[in-house]
């Protein structure tokens, strides 16, 4: 038992250090959000991404890499609205 609890405490670390490691309420769109961005990151800090995007879409490094910084604004899209549990109650 104290073996399960040590990897929760560990888990819970994790997720407190670490943003991208989601937690126990997190959305499925945050979740895909944290994803994209860490792609997009990792694309901008490999040259080899920058100059094979570039050639790809016959624009400049620096303006691939504009593009892509841009993307991480949003990269998902606005996030869904979510019903409140009361409003579902009212419906039924």
């Amino acid at each position: 038992m104290s073996e399960r609890e040590s990897l929760n405490s560990q888990l819970e670390h994790l997720q407190m250090r670490y943003v991208g490691t989601g937690h126990a309420d997190i959305t499925k769109h945050e979740w895909l959000t944290n994803q994209h961005r860490d792609s997009l990151s990792s694309f901008i800090g490999h040259q080899s991404f920058l100059s094979l995007f570039s050639i790809a879409e016959n624009e400049s490094v620096g303006r691939v890499k504009y593009n892509t910084l841009s993307k991480m604004i949003s990269p998902c899209g606005p996030p869904p609205k979510i019903k409140d549990t009361m409003d579902l109650e009212k419906d039924n």
